[in-house]
């Protein structure tokens, strides 16, 4: 009787381990993911400046680590920077698009994930500027990849802009959010943003099909 209370609870903890394992299958470490996120006109205002590949919006970006033989996130949001279940990063939205580096240097992925991880605790980057030990989430993924190519970019950076495509003037979100934190907008200064990254030539897009 005990074994085969012990082999029915076997098999269903392998089903659901592989149930599990299927969610999204074909993700591995080191891939990235864009999100549309919902966080109101914030959002809207950092996709309304850029655009992302074919044409969709994307407002966050993550990158794809394992801890415990379980796949999450690493990514800057929030206080800053934190690994998060994939599950709870679906919760925000489920408008999501997968990528991959078209190299096949495993190394370079295993630098980039090492390095990212070392960043956690970091605190967000609020006024979106590199090199102030802050991270906001494109930034995250360009300095764990260039750190990991010895220096060398792997995504570029752009010319931030902060004025509405329609206006030709700031987007009043942005007139507001930096006179809250009582800075500059830093127009024009080298930035990157998921819709940005998410153009690369260097990415090779994924059909990955998310579940909750």
């Amino acid at each position: 009787m005990l074994q085969r209370i012990y082999f029915l609870f076997l098999s269903s903890f392998l089903l659901c381990a592989s149930c599990k394992e299927k969610t999204h299958e074909g993700l591995k470490e080191g891939d990235l993911i864009f999100q549309d996120l919902n966080c109101g006109p914030l959002c809207d205002a950092i996709e309304k400046v850029t655009e992302g590949v074919n044409g969709k919006d994307f407002s966050h970006c993550a990158m794809v680590v394992e801890e415990h033989d379980t796949l999450k996130v690493i990514e800057a949001i929030g206080d800053g920077v934190q690994i998060t279940s994939m599950s709870d990063f679906l919760k925000r939205s489920k408008k999501v698009l997968a990528a991959r580096l078209k190299t096949n240097d495993k190394e370079l992925i295993s630098r980039a994930v090492k390095y990212s991880k070392s960043l956690l605790g970091k605190p967000y980057d609020d006024v979106f500027l590199l090199n102030n030990d802050q991270y906001y989430c494109s930034e995250l993924l360009y300095e764990s990849f260039k750190v990991a190519n010895h220096g060398t970019p792997v995504f570029e950076l752009e010319p931030m802009t902060f004025i509405d495509p329609e206006t030709k003037t700031f987007n009043p979100v942005w007139v507001d959010y930096y006179h809250g934190l009582k800075c500059p907008i830093p127009e024009g200064k080298p930035g990157l943003n998921p819709g940005s990254i998410s153009r690369s030539e260097k990415l090779l897009l994924l059909d990955i099909k998310f579940k909750p």
